[in-house]
């Protein structure tokens, strides 16, 4: 088990060393943080407050 796992973090290690990698990953971060903003519903509130105080300024 210990063994997969550090075989997992070299993989990991080498993709981290490509920088091509690491902006297709924090697109997919990005993207998905998104879409887990939207679902949790404490951030929705927030964000719903946000929208609302910006449309009453308008």
């Amino acid at each position: 088990m210990l063994e997969s796992i550090l075989h997992v973090f070299v993989a990991v290690n080498g993709f981290s060393t490509s920088p091509v990698v690491l902006v297709v990953l924090a697109f997919v971060g990005a993207y998905f943080g998104a879409k887990l903003v939207e679902v949790i519903p404490f951030t929705r509130r927030i964000i719903e407050r946000r929208e609302a105080q910006a449309a009453e300024r308008q």
